[in-house]
């Protein structure tokens, strides 16, 4: 049986990833709430593995990486914790992150292997540029898209699905969280 692969991704309803360094809108564009962050944590607690790309495991480690355990909000401390594949080819280890390993080489080999002998499923968070690839390859079974209520045409950075491959989507799962944070969770398939 072959592990699903979900590309899990925060994105502004302009579709930007992230904000420029002069933007000061902190994290989740500062619209987190109670119903989103419990339901957070519930999809990032049952077991799976983490898949990210080497920008994004070092933003993580910068970011997450000299905070003690104590002091992190269990979301962070859930995904510092989770078991995690960085695909690299430019990282050398050992990683100062709990269970934490690179795979150097072809992403689509790398995600290809690991889907097949993974016995739980695989997640990635952000990893922009890996998981257009990927979806490229047909390796993402699901893009799950976090939409928080801001427009960032000014800060906003990284657009989400610039350069990617057309693809149709089908809608197979929707929530909204404390009014006004929208998670689409979509089937992609190319478009021909």
């Amino acid at each position: 049986m072959t592990a699903t692969y979900t590309w899990d991704v925060f994105s502004t309803l302009d579709g930007y990833g992230s904000y420029g360094p002069d933007g000061d809108w902190g994290g989740y564009w500062g619209k987190q709430g109670p119903q989103f962050l419990d339901n957070r944590l519930a999809v990032i607690s049952d077991e799976q593995r983490l898949v990210l790309g080497a920008n994004t495991f070092r933003q993580f480690a910068e970011l997450l990486g000299p905070i003690p355990e104590a002091d992190l909000d269990p979301v962070n401390s859930r995904m510092r914790s989770m078991p995690t594949t960085v695909v690299s080819t430019s990282l050398a280890g050992p990683l100062d992150w709990p269970d934490a390993t690179i795979a150097s080489g072809d992403a689509a080999e790398i995600v290809t292997r690991l889907k097949a002998e993974s016995e739980v499923p695989l997640r990635s968070h952000g990893s922009l540029s890996l998981n257009r690839a990927l979806m490229a390859a047909g390796l993402v079974d699901r893009v799950q898209v976090t939409i928080f209520p801001v427009i960032t045409g000014r800060t906003g950075t990284d657009p989400i699905f610039a350069g990617a491959a057309d693809f149709d989507l089908e809608l197979i799962e929707h929530h909204t969280f404390d009014t006004h944070t929208q998670q689409l969770i979509y089937r992609p398939t190319p478009h021909r």
